[in-house]
């Protein structure tokens, strides 16, 4: 299995650690490099996420704070964004 990261869930990294880094930069760049191992696990468990609220979509808490959602076509897993837990859908 190979990870493809959509333009959003990108732009929703960037985002996250932008945030983080306006009070500590350092934590930022754990926070990132966190999430890809993460990330990275789903290719051999590309199931250990819970099935997401939307059809089709799986949900891997990431952090207490951050949720990726991905979806599983063919051999590749797609992480479509990266949810704040506190926000709604």
């Amino acid at each position: 299995m190979s990870i493809k990261w959509t333009k959003t869930a990108l732009a929703s990294v960037d985002d996250i650690a932008g945030f983080i880094a306006k009070d500590n930069p350092t934590r930022a760049t754990s926070f990132v490099l966190e999430l890809q191992a993460a990330v990275t696990k789903l290719q051999a468990h590309p199931g250990m996420g819970r099935a997401g609220r939307v059809p089709g979509t799986r949900e891997l808490v990431l952090h207490k704070n951050y949720i990726a959602i991905y979806r599983v076509r063919g051999d590749d897993v797609e992480i479509l964004r990266l949810h704040h837990a506190a926000r709604n859908l």
